[in-house]
């Protein structure tokens, strides 16, 4: 029995945990199966792990347990706590740094590591998520109390933009309190079990950032940033306002990072180089990866379809910047 037993847990800690990436067993997934007249039994805690994830995992316990000698029959039970929904921004001190490019790709890649992910786009006054993913023609429906519903998309995630309750190319000349007052209405909508958001912040440090800051603290923030000096300083604007509002800072993120000549294959770099990297460190924060400056981003994003969706050009670096928020989630946890 106790030869099972040990073997059952062994086989069920070399499964990995989707968010943290160790054994079910010592990521607290689980603890030790339990065995008795021929039957294993498991109980897995599914907080902030989507549907598909949870059925690929069930059926990976299943394949391993029922191949150990003696076990007839392998039981999960799937358990999910209630937790305070996390936030985490992603801001910049300037515009068109590629900030929403990041956070599209960011929320792709999050959702398919198994996270339950929705995305908002805070920027009340250039909204581009309704076309980078592709979901310009899709309206958010209310429920009977009023709370938006977020827009499915063909990505894994749910969404919401202010762009989508507007006109297209409609301004939107708001004061501030009524841009407070919509973000407001995108954070508080009818999310379901998402755990985690994903806020596309617009630039600076103006009404909206001290809206969430105050009303809606998030669990951390990403920087993005050029890696050229005046877009750091800005950069250092947006960390002073969260370090104020005691938001973590989870790390910094370096876009437009080198451009690869399509002709001759040579590396330049129009925007320096390992800026943001050095202010990481400067500044004792976290370095989490190089976006390049590439044309295949660029026409994927107008196209509507995310790299981090297609393992398209660049998707490789989305998915390492993924990969060390997602260790930072585990983390916090």
């Amino acid at each position: 029995m106790t030869d099972i037993a040990d073997q059952l847990s062994a086989a069920l800690n070399a499964i990995a945990d989707p968010v943290s990436g160790k054994g079910l067993i010592d990521s607290g997934r689980a603890p030790a199966p339990r065995f008795t007249d021929g039957i294993a039994s498991v109980i897995l805690d599914v907080t902030d792990i989507n549907a598909d994830k949870r059925a690929l995992i069930e059926a990976d316990i299943n394949r391993a347990l029922g191949a150990i000698a003696g076990v007839e029959k392998v039981r999960v039970a799937m358990t999910s706590k209630r937790t305070t929904r996390r936030i985490i921004a992603v801001g910049s001190g300037k515009g068109g740094v590629g900030k929403s490019t990041l956070s599209a790709n960011l929320a792709i890649a999050l959702a398919r590591r198994g996270l339950r992910i929705g995305l908002i786009d805070a920027d009340i006054y250039g909204p581009s998520q309704p076309r980078l993913l592709s979901v310009e023609d899709r309206k958010p429906t209310a429920t009977e109390h009023k709370k938006l519903v977020p827009v499915p998309t063909d990505f894994g995630i749910g969404m919401l933009s202010m762009g989508q309750l507007v006109k297209p190319g409609q301004a939107i000349a708001w004061r501030g309190p009524m841009a407070g007052k919509a973000l407001g209405q995108l954070i508080d909508a009818e999310w379901g079990d998402t755990e985690t958001l994903i806020i596309d912040l617009p630039p600076g440090t103006g009404d909206v950032q001290l809206t969430m800051v105050q009303k809606y603290k998030p669990a951390g923030a990403i920087i993005v940033s050029t890696p050229q000096d005046l877009a750091l300083i800005d950069a250092k604007r947006a960390i002073h306002l969260f370090e104020e509002a005691d938001v973590p800072i989870i790390g910094l993120v370096e876009n437009m990072a080198g451009y690869e000549c399509p002709a001759c294959g040579a590396i330049s770099n129009p925007f320096g180089t390992g800026g943001a990297e050095a202010a990481a460190e400067e500044l004792g924060f976290d370095f989490l990866g190089r976006i390049p400056l590439d044309l295949g981003i660029r026409t994927a994003s107008d196209e509507g379809i995310p790299p981090a969706a297609s393992n398209g050009s660049g998707a490789g670096a989305f998915n390492a910047v993924a990969g060390k928020l997602t260790d930072w989630i585990g983390r916090s946890q």
